[in-house]
């Protein structure tokens, strides 16, 4: 599965966990509109963790706030070679 594929999952399973209607989700989406309140982002973060094997929010010096779903993808596709795990 792709890492794009991987976020778009876990976004769904924990909208509807927190019985959240997602807008369509694409990649001009701004994530303060998607429904998705603190805690979700909170629970979307640490399940693509321990999906992906790495945080680039906790591992990186560098403090960048994703503002639209295709900037947070961005944030794990330009991170994944640093904190590459083994499959």
């Amino acid at each position: 599965m792709s890492m794009r594929s991987t976020i778009i999952t876990q976004i769904e399973q924990v909208a509807q966990e927190q019985h959240v209607k997602l807008p369509a989700l694409s990649d001009e989406l701004v994530l303060l509109d998607s429904g998705l309140d603190s805690l979700a982002f909170a629970i979307l973060v640490a399940r693509l963790e321990d999906a992906l094997g790495f945080d680039p929010f906790t591992q990186s010096d560098d403090v960048y706030f994703p503002v639209t779903l295709g900037d947070f993808i961005r944030v794990y596709e330009n991170a994944a070679p640093k904190f590459a795990v083994a499959s």
